[in-house]
């Protein structure tokens, strides 16, 4: 199964749309629910991302028996310094965003702990690419 929503870009009242419609999809087909949370976790990370720091974006959702892999990806500005951007804490976030109760630095590294396989692919002034892969546990 695919599924793909667009994110769109500084709208926080649509925030969080893509991660819930997969969580669902995820819960109907009878996915593990820490499996659930986790993909829940890491896509709604890397949806703000892409809403805050790019104007919006896609995030993708591959289902399959054995896994699920989530793709987040963006025509924005790219990360200039991506261990740096992996770092706890760490955030380009506006002061506006922060004041809404976002940009506090832990989207990438809440990615990465969440998923069982991380990848970014990142081009300055061309965009970012996130993998994030999620193995199904079966009984």
């Amino acid at each position: 199964m695919k599924l793909i929503y667009e994110v769109p870009g500084n709208d926080f009242d649509r925030a969080g749309e893509a991660s819930a419609r997969v969580k669902k999809a995820l819960q109907r087909l009878g996915v593990e629910a820490d499996v659930v949370r986790r993909v829940a976790i890491g896509t709604y990370e890397g949806e703000m991302n892409a809403l805050i720091h790019a104007g919006g974006g896609i995030v993708q959702a591959d289902i399959n028996t054995e896994s699920t892999v989530i793709t987040v990806s963006d025509k924005g500005p790219g990360i200039a310094d991506v261990k740096q951007a992996m770092q706890e804490g760490f955030s380009t976030a506006p002061d506006y965003v922060r004041a809404l109760g976002f940009g506090a630095g832990m989207g990438l590294p809440n990615m990465m702990k969440c998923s069982d396989k991380f990848a970014i692919d990142t081009v300055i002034n061309q965009g970012t690419k996130i993998t994030m892969c999620f193995e199904h546990k079966h009984s």
